[in-house]
């Protein structure tokens, strides 16, 4: 009775018990602009292309028992999700080391599907605080906009890398996870809508992250794909297994402000299924290519085939059945946020190859 009593609890306060366990209760404080030329530093990225050689570069792992593969040109502009959970600082310092380590294994996750595709950017950035999200305390704005400062430097560096280098046509593939996936809708509206870089996008993998129909898409300078044999084109979903209960999030998405300046509430959420690569379709589990199912420490992983189905439901979620066994990282309501990526590791993999080989044929 008392489990039941404290999950009761938990589910009738879990945003207020997150707030208190996650949002800084400190003064927000100003942060310091970066010099325009740091990120010329190999030690601002866990990645670099092959401009570098970055020790242990997590974006380079692969699991075990993939077929021989040849690999693609794109350039690949990966930012990671939030690994800092403390709330000691608003915006991450870049040097803490804990959240630092907790984005290598992400990137080793989830940048290492697009490995085949091309060379990869990874920078390392001054994150907004996992708190600065749950919170509608201006602080938390304050941080995710000193988060998007360091990635609009960091994104230019890499822009100023591909041109510089022999091959300067290549495709670029943009995604990202959770917070990153914000910088990259940001980015999309910022440096791609409406400029020549808009023809040079394969793809954006914008993951973990709501995209409104009518809010949000027209402004970010690319079409959503509606199938797989689209090129330059948006994917984007949100992982849940069933029952799903993704109210909290669907309250937080409502009262947020969408690109056009109004309230995104009652909007539909893009959702591709990545098992095929078309917007609002079902799939089964014989379909999904890949489960990348991780080991207790996230620091290696097994592909497993044929395990997950998908689906977009009528709200923009894409639910993928009976909770799988992926780990302990679930999030309340039956939310696979974590492993997005994982879920359908083989099919993205597969499916940016593709997009990359359609966009070069154009």
């Amino acid at each position: 009775m008392l489990i039941i009593a404290a999950g009761f609890v938990l589910r009738l306060y879990q945003h207020e018990l997150s707030e208190f366990a996650f949002v800084p209760d400190i003064e927000f404080t100003e942060v310091k602009t970066l010099e325009s030329s740091v990120y010329d530093e190999n030690s601002m990225w866990f990645s670099r292309g092959n401009k570098a050689r970055i020790a242990n570069n997590p974006t380079l792992w692969k699991p075990d028992g993939l077929a021989n593969e040849t690999k693609g040109n794109a350039a690949i502009f990966f930012i990671h999700p939030t690994s800092y959970l403390e709330k000691e600082y608003w915006n991450a310092p870049i040097d803490d080391a804990q959240s630092q380590s907790r984005a290598r294994l992400f990137l080793r996750g989830m940048a290492s599907v697009f490995n085949a595709s091309g060379d990869i950017w990874a920078p390392r950035y001054r994150q907004a605080a996992f708190g600065a999200f749950i919170t509608s305390a201006k602080e938390g704005q304050l941080a995710q906009e000193a988060a998007y400062a360091d990635i609009l430097l960091a994104f230019d560096r890499f822009i100023a890398d591909i041109d510089s280098s022999a091959n300067p046509n290549r495709p670029i593939l943009l995604a990202g996870h959770s917070q990153g996936s914000l910088h990259i809708m940001n980015l999309l509206k910022d440096r791609i809508a409406n400029t020549d870089l808009a023809g040079r996008i394969a793809a954006a993998y914008v993951v973990g992250w709501p995209i409104s129909v009518s809010n949000d898409a027209q402004y970010l300078g690319l079409p959503v794909c509606q199938n797989a044999n689209q090129s330059g084109c948006i994917l984007s979903w949100q992982s849940f297994a069933e029952p799903a209960d993704y109210s909290q999030l669907k309250k937080i998405y409502d009262r947020s402000i969408g690109f056009d300046s109004k309230a995104r509430a009652g909007s539909k959420i893009i959702c591709t299924n990545p098992v095929s690569g078309s917007q609002n379709q079902k799939t089964s589990a014989q379909e999904n290519l890949g489960t990348l199912v991780p080991n207790a420490e996230l620091t290696e992983g097994e592909l497993i085939g044929k395990s997950v189905p998908a689906r977009c439901n009528e709200d923009g979620f894409l639910l993928i059945g009976d909770p799988p066994e992926l780990g302990p990282y679930v999030l309340p309501g039956n939310n696979y946020h974590v492993y997005d990526y994982p879920l359908f590791w083989s099919n993205i993999r597969k499916d940016a190859q593709n997009r990359i080989r359609i966009f070069s044929e154009q």
